[in-house]
């Protein structure tokens, strides 16, 4: 048996069960709906600065030089990460899991349509690039708090033996965000020419996001708050009359090992996903000289096949276990991270749709049940907090650094193999990490 104890040791959330099937439908959905258009304003960013941010807002210096400076505006958002997890656990844990996803979609789509809407260093000089900084570090703030709101929404709600599956909808944010952006950027180019593109037609994708805030509405108005949380609000309200105490504190001073481990594990999945849906679109475009629109016709194609395979491998984890799974596709991308840049390095789209798609079962298998997986690390009390922080850990040391660091190696060794020994290093830190978990797990 490789599940957790807290979600054995804890019984089920019998009211969650006990409520009408509608009403856990609309709150699945809703979370779902949270996680896709909140990684919709996300990625849109990655995909802009792939394309267009370095030459409109870092214009010094080589194209390299402002495609680098490019991706280290898009790694600032992952460092604000976790502010917006520790924050947003904190108050989630004391509050309530649905402000806080209400104010985190809110923040992201201000933060969205204000990067939509900011003139280029062409037009404020040094001041552009600045207030582009400090609208990233707002959108990291914003899904980081997201991430944590919306999973347990849809978690805490599942019914007996579905929680894995249950988790999924709100990972299924991720490809549906991807497809999403890259739509929106396929179509912004086909209905724009170059130059009309470089000025105004990059900018539809972000300024699309102010529909957000229509979602954080209905969520405020017509979703629940889960009950897991209305139980562990009354025994928490119990302990304070007793002693001080807050949930980050709790799980800084008794399970950081725990959230390290959490992280540890899925830094691989977040660095592998973004060097292909970023650092994979500059390599390609700018290094193998592939045309643009077909690259984000790839990505979006590959990204439409992790709707199937992420529930897919949450619903196997309910009935094989999380770490069993979670381990296996851990495994894969080790397996596949030569083999995809020989791919990718033959310049052909159909061996990059291979390559990608091969990598992104092995990301969507990992996925799927780690939604489950780090809710049930942490008792409801803390759970916010300490599955939020496992995730946004992850997020800074795997994903922000990934399309940076990809350019830098490319840059200092000439060759794409480098990139995959860096994806080979962080699986290896991640199955030594989900074995500790495994011992753990068999111990209690």
């Amino acid at each position: 048996m490789d599940t957790f104890p807290s979600a054995h040791d804890t019984p089920a959330p019998t009211p969650a069960a006990a409520r009408p099937t509608d009403n856990r439908r609309r709150v699945a959905g809703a979370a779902a709906l949270a996680s896709a258009v909140e990684w919709y304003d996300y990625f849109v960013f990655g995909i802009a600065a792939a394309l267009v941010l370095g030459d409109l807002y870092f214009p010094a210096g080589s194209p390299t030089a402002g495609v680098l400076a490019s991706f280290a505006t898009f790694a600032v958002g992952f460092l604000a990460r976790p502010l917006g997890g520790i924050v947003a656990g904190h108050l989630g844990d004391r509050r309530g899991r649905k402000p806080m996803l209400v104010l985190a979609l809110t923040l992201m789509g201000l933060a969205t349509t204000g990067i939509g809407l900011l003139p280029t260093y062409d037009t404020i000089g040094v001041a552009a690039p600045l207030l582009l900084v400090a609208l990233r570090v707002l959108q990291g703030i914003a899904v980081g708090a997201q991430w944590g709101g919306a999973m347990l929404l849809a978690t805490e709600y599942a019914p007996e033996g579905k929680r894995g599956l249950y988790g999924s909808v709100v990972q299924l944010g991720v490809p549906i965000g991807v497809v999403t952006a890259n739509s929106v950027f396929l179509l912004a180019g086909a209905f724009t020419s170059e130059s009309a593109f470089a000025a105004w037609g990059w900018r539809v994708p972000f300024v699309v996001g102010v529909f957000v805030l229509a979602l954080a509405w209905y969520i405020h108005t017509r979703v629940e708050e889960t009950p897991e949380f209305r139980r562990a609000e009354r025994a928490l309200a119990e302990r304070e009359r007793s002693e001080t105490s807050s949930p980050l504190r709790t799980v800084l001073r008794h399970h950081l090992g725990t959230v390290l481990l959490a992280g540890g594990s899925f830094a691989v999945n977040t660095a592998t996903f973004y060097i292909i849906i970023t650092g994979v679109l500059d390599y390609t475009t700018r290094e193998l000289g592939m045309e643009r629109g077909a690259v984000l016709t790839v990505s979006l194609c590959v990204s439409l096949t992790q709707l199937v395979l992420i529930p897919a491998s949450a619903a196997l984890s309910d009935r094989l276990g999380r770490i069993r799974v979670y381990a296996f596709g851990a495994a894969g991308i080790a397996l596949w991270a030569v083999p995809l840049f020989l791919l990718i390095d033959t310049g052909s789209l159909l061996w990059l749709a291979v390559g990608t798609f091969v990598a992104s079962c092995f990301l969507s298998i990992m996925y799927g049940p780690q939604a489950a997986l780090f809710a049930e690390l942490f008792t409801p009390e803390m759970r916010y907090t300490g599955a939020s922080l496992g995730y946004q850990i992850a997020a800074v040391g795997g994903g922000g650094l990934a399309p940076f660091v990809m350019v830098l190696l490319l840059e200092a060794t000439g060759t794409s193999m480098a990139v995959s020994g860096y994806v080979i290093a962080l699986s290896v830190v991640a199955l030594a990490s989900i074995k500790v978990l495994a011992d753990r797990a068999r111990s209690r």
